[in-house]
């Protein structure tokens, strides 16, 4: 018999700098559902997997309110591109570049990510 490996042994990792590192399980992500993780330098990441499996990461501060906020926010899709819609006033962030899809002079930073 042979047993297969635990989804738990699976980690998230976000590059910072030249580094890698493992901010999450995988187990802890739900498809379609944001978790926030608290990272070394004090900021916050808004991670995320979404319905294909897919992982991505932004900061988790809305700079239009100012709150720690993306990670409880709505995921989609619009033109082909994937985006979270923040839960206080609705603008939407592109999950892979962390612009601002409803403001071009607005952007969250987008974190590299991988599973490891």
């Amino acid at each position: 018999m042979t047993i297969a490996p635990e989804k738990t042994d699976v980690q998230l990792q976000i590059k910072i700098g030249d580094d890698w590192l493992a901010v999450c399980p995988l187990s802890r992500l739900i498809p379609g559902r944001g978790v926030a993780a608290l990272l070394p330098s004090g900021r916050q990441a808004a991670l995320f997997l979404d319905r294909d499996g897919r992982p991505y990461a932004i900061d988790n501060r809305d700079p239009f309110g100012g709150a720690q906020v993306l990670s409880r926010g709505l995921i989609g899709t619009a033109a082909g591109r994937p985006f979270v819609a923040s839960p206080l006033l609705k603008q939407r962030f592109d999950l892979e570049t962390g612009a601002c899809i409803d403001d071009a002079d607005v952007a969250v930073t987008a974190y590299e990510v991988r599973l490891h």
